[in-house]
């Protein structure tokens, strides 16, 4: 919704403060097929040289979240730390009984009661390899962390790649714009015969493609880059809530206080309350009983 209003108020303000200022939309609609063929076309371009076609599907989907906004809500923090809750608390009660749920979450009855992590594949892999190497004694707290670490850190660098294509478009555009000035210049000196008004509406259209140029890398691509980044970031929260409560684990502390590890390191924005999560965990633990 957000990114709704930010179109809407970028159109408004610049055009409407152009036209309140004694502009002519004339020159600029005649201008504007011509200039946006040559600059959206020579980005799209651009775009597709400097870019594989992973990159070019992946950016494409996640310009959706520009508008959508991060995929996990508060809601879904809690529901994780209530799955963390009952498979730990189930390892430690019956190590054999577990590996059913490690061995196939897509079949499990805990995972079950929450379907959207359950349908996420990283989450799942992320919790089922750990807890399985766990059952195979390794279980040294360091060295997993660090294999987390690693492979959180993969996910970000594989995630931030359409920030990176859409930042390189956002660099490029003024570019593009000033070689459409540039080529409206040329047209423009090729009528230098005519008279002074039918020039200043060639240099004017010119113009326009500068103008374009700036207007589409600084009022949208730089901060669809900027958004797609921190909604990745935001998402990433998720699975280090994951490696922090299963790290807790592996030191040997009271489940309870592995999940208020996880409900701790969790952003704040994100973070259930201490009572919501102890209402949560009370109505897993009478499920179980």
């Amino acid at each position: 919704m957000l990114g709704i209003i930010g179109i809407v108020l970028i159109f408004a303000m610049v055009f409407g403060g152009y036209a309140l200022a004694g502009g002519k939309m004339g020159i600029i609609l005649k201008a504007l097929p011509f200039e946006l063929m040559m600059i959206a076309g020579a980005g799209l371009g651009t775009f597709l040289i400097g870019n594989d076609m992973g990159v070019v599907k992946h950016t494409v989907q996640d310009i959706g979240k520009v508008f959508k906004g991060a995929k996990w809500k508060p809601s879904d923090y809690r529901d994780l730390l209530c799955l963390l809750f009952e498979l730990i608390r189930l390892a430690r009660q019956s190590p054999v009984a577990i590996e059913e749920h490690v061995e196939s979450p897509g079949e499990s009855s805990i995972f079950s009661k929450y379907p959207k992590v359950q349908a996420d594949k990283i989450a799942v892999e992320l919790i089922c390899d750990t807890m399985r190497s766990m059952s195979m004694n390794y279980d040294d707290p360091h060295q997993v962390e660090e294999v987390l670490d690693k492979r959180i850190e993969a996910l970000e660098h594989h995630r931030m790649h359409s920030n990176h294509a859409l930042q390189s478009l956002a660099d490029g555009l003024p570019a593009l714009g000033i070689v459409a000035a540039v080529l409206g210049v040329i047209k423009t000196m090729a009528s230098i015969d005519q008279p002074p008004e039918v020039l200043g509406k060639m240099i004017g259209g010119a113009l326009v493609g500068t103008f374009l140029g700036v207007f589409l890398a600084y009022g949208f691509m730089g901060p669809f880059a900027s958004k797609v980044k921190a909604v990745v970031e935001e998402d990433l929260h998720f699975y280090q809530l994951i490696r922090e409560v299963l790290v807790a684990n592996l030191h040997n502390h009271a489940t309870n206080i592995c999940i208020e590890v996880g409900r701790q390191n969790t952003p704040a924005h994100f973070r259930p309350s201490f009572v919501d999560l102890e209402e949560a965990l009370k109505s897993v633990k009478q499920e179980a009983a």
